[in-house]
């Protein structure tokens, strides 16, 4: 093996190769599963999924991203003819729009899995600052992935919670790496478990009616046509870029973005799960939420569909047998929070989710200083569940 890229400085047993071929970013992509398979709260993540995402000629965010993949190697000095084994892997990202939008030139770190050892961990990190210092970065950030829909942060708190295939697992002695290397917090987000009520409370179901009656906005339920047809799946990411514009590091989502994001998405959403609300023609808000896959992904053979994946998904998404519910997007125009909008989307799909018999809803990655957003569980049975850590530091 040819290893083209060696970081010195560092255990002369380990070694950092970047990846070139289709063989080395399955490697990187099994290398996930390999180190979590024996644990009960991490969810593999669907392979099909990662490999789109991060094969350049599949994922339409390489339009204003440039990246580069890395594997760490160890050789062990107990045999004869040492093999090198794979013990990390990162992702080094730049997002052009997001740092011209930011005002930062920061190069992201994504995809940042390791075994226990500082001397891995640091030389993963080593090759993300050379590649962005060559580039002209001046700060190195994450975790992150290419855009605002991509996993994001390192978990700090709540490893014994069960995972969702939307956010980052990772063992406790991550964080306890990123200290060492002198990373200070970036931004933080958490994650709710919102406890769903057997009846809607009172409370909520005055504001609902209260914000119908005075302001005329109403809740619509889509048909699969009015969504790809119509273009209404278009219009819902066109509210998102509006809603999440001020949130931490978003880029603002291209046509092919969205076009990726409403085939992943829309076209296999359960529509009893998705909810918009109307201010006369105009759509004002959204949430889209699915049932949970985290347990049925834990049967699959590493996030694959094949032998018997599909099987266990589809039970999930065709016949909800999870007591769990993902909050996955939800925006409100900001204009319309104060009105109340948000209460209509939660409303109708309590009903949906009592209906379906969902016991529990998590809620996706939210702002720790988002007051607003955090304030809009409080007529609910709710707690904050998870943590997870957006680091940086200067180059």
């Amino acid at each position: 093996m040819v290893f083209l890229s060696f970081i010195r400085n560092f255990a002369p047993m380990i070694k950092i190769k970047r990846v070139e071929t289709k063989r080395e970013l399955k490697q990187f992509i099994q290398f996930y599963y390999d180190l979590y398979r024996d644990n009960d709260c991490a969810v593999p993540y669907l392979y099909s999924d990662e490999m789109a995402t991060l094969r350049r000629d599949k994922n339409p965010s390489f339009e204003c991203c440039e990246a580069e993949y890395f594997l760490a190697y160890k050789q062990s000095p107990n045999t004869q003819h040492p093999t090198p084994k794979i013990v990390g892997r990162v992702a080094a990202i730049i997002n052009r729009r997001a740092n011209e939008r930011w005002n930062r030139k920061a190069v992201r770190f994504g995809w940042f899995d390791f075994i226990d050892d500082p001397e891995v961990s640091a030389a993963l990190i080593k090759a993300v600052k050379n590649w962005g210092q060559a580039r002209g970065m001046t700060e190195i950030a994450g975790p992150l992935g290419f855009i605002d829909t991509d996993r994001e942060g390192m978990l700090v708190e709540g490893f014994d919670q069960l995972s969702t295939m939307y956010i980052n697992y990772n063992y406790p002695y991550y964080s306890h790496h990123m200290e060492q290397m002198a990373f200070e917090k970036d931004n933080d987000y958490v994650e709710c478990k919102v406890k769903v009520p057997e009846v809607v409370p009172e409370k909520f179901a005055k504001l609902t009616e209260m914000v119908r009656k005075r302001y005329g906005l109403r809740v619509h339920k889509f048909t699969r046509h009015e969504l790809i047809q119509e273009g209404y799946g278009q219009k819902v990411f066109d509210l998102l870029n509006a809603t999440y514009k001020d949130l931490y590091g978003f880029s603002q989502l291209s046509q092919k973005q969205i076009d990726k994001l409403v085939n992943d998405y829309i076209k296999i959403a359960d529509l009893n799960l998705v909810t918009a609300i109307m201010d006369g023609d105009q759509m004002v808000g959204f949430g889209i939420t699915f049932p949970s896959f985290s347990r049925a992904l834990q049967k699959t053979n590493d996030g694959r569909f094949l032998p018997f994946g599909w099987w266990h998904l589809l039970k999930i998404l065709k016949w909800h047998q999870t007591d769990t519910v993902d909050l996955l997007l939800i925006g409100v125009l900001p204009e319309y929070r104060s009105k109340g909008a948000n209460a209509l989307i939660f409303d109708d799909l309590i009903r949906q989710f009592q209906a379906y018999g969902f016991e529990w809803a998590i809620t996706g990655p939210q702002m720790e200083s988002n007051e607003g957003v955090l304030s809009q569980w409080q007529y609910l049975e709710s707690t904050i569940h998870r943590r997870h850590r957006c680091y940086k530091k200067e180059l």
